[in-house]
């Protein structure tokens, strides 16, 4: 009898309070709808109740326009982005947390709007093979947190977090490169766009964990387009191949590709010994 009486008085009570929740929404009073909307951001805090969250988000969308410019717009401007953020509505907590930068450059929680729009655009980036904008500005907002507080609370997060993108956007760089590789076959010109952009991506990506496939790939590409080529361009070819060759065993001489390399190095010396 107790229980039923229990969950009767809790049903009572979550209906009065969306009965006054809805009139809230309603009223003209951002006075209140302010005091309510940040009592439920701090319930839905403590509960991790998304429920809440959204209650709150819906009530902050009316207020926030009445507020901006007023002593209290400051930290209603943060609650609101911050509501966007906990429901990971990443596109808009990014947007709110860069004009509440923009707009309270003293604030004491700027350094956390700074972290979480750039944690925001971190979560927006995809998988390495789709389109890497959110991926560029991610490591952008990161870097730019890094640089303004170098000694911030979130520094090692952030750092982490960089390091991880920037090991993806690698990764996309280093697939197009093998994706010219793999099509060589079927168009010479691609084992030279290969080789071009295995060269770029060793230039430019000096700590990259990819570093050896591109060493290996550029050097098979160099090797197809030279047995593949007319014998007035052969032995050139062939003589810039046993240089990639070499470069890849001077940094890797027990790595992962060398025996089948040193096959087709072997073919390489016997071709060179008809010039």
């Amino acid at each position: 009898m107790m229980k039923k009486v229990i969950l009767l008085a809790a049903v009572l009570m979550l209906t009065v309070s969306c009965g006054e929740y809805q009139s809230l929404l309603k009223s003209e009073d951002t006075g209140k709808k302010y005091t309510y909307a940040e009592q439920l951001y701090n319930e839905a805090q403590e509960e991790n109740d998304n429920r809440k969250y959204r209650k709150a988000l819906r009530l902050f969308e009316q207020i926030v326009p009445e507020y901006r410019g007023k002593p209290q717009g400051e930290k209603l401007s943060f609650l609101f982005a911050d509501t966007y953020y906990e429901l990971e509505n990443y596109y808009l907590s990014s947007y709110e947390f860069e004009r509440f930068q923009q707009s309270y450059p003293n604030s004491e929680r700027v350094e956390e709007a700074a972290y979480k729009k750039a944690r925001s655009f971190y979560e927006l980036s995809p998988k390495y093979n789709i389109d890497q904008t959110d991926t560029h500005k991610a490591v952008t907002e990161l870097q730019s947190y890094l640089n303004t507080y170098p000694e911030g609370e979130y520094v090692d997060i952030a750092n982490e977090m960089a390091s991880e993108l920037r090991i993806k956007l690698e990764q996309k760089e280093y697939e197009i490169a093998k994706q010219y590789h793999l099509t060589g076959e079927a168009r010479a010109g691609n084992f030279r766009a290969a080789i071009r952009s295995f060269t770029n991506f060793l230039s430019n990506n000096p700590g990259s964990p990819f570093r050896e496939g591109a060493h290996y790939y550029r050097f098979d590409s160099a090797y197809q387009l030279a047995v593949n080529s007319f014998m007035n361009v052969m032995q050139e070819r062939l003589e810039e191949a046993l240089e990639y060759y070499e470069s890849y065993k001077k940094y890797y001489p027990e790595g992962e590709y060398i025996e089948p390399m040193e096959a087709s190095v072997e073919d390489i010396k016997s071709r060179l010994q008809n010039f």
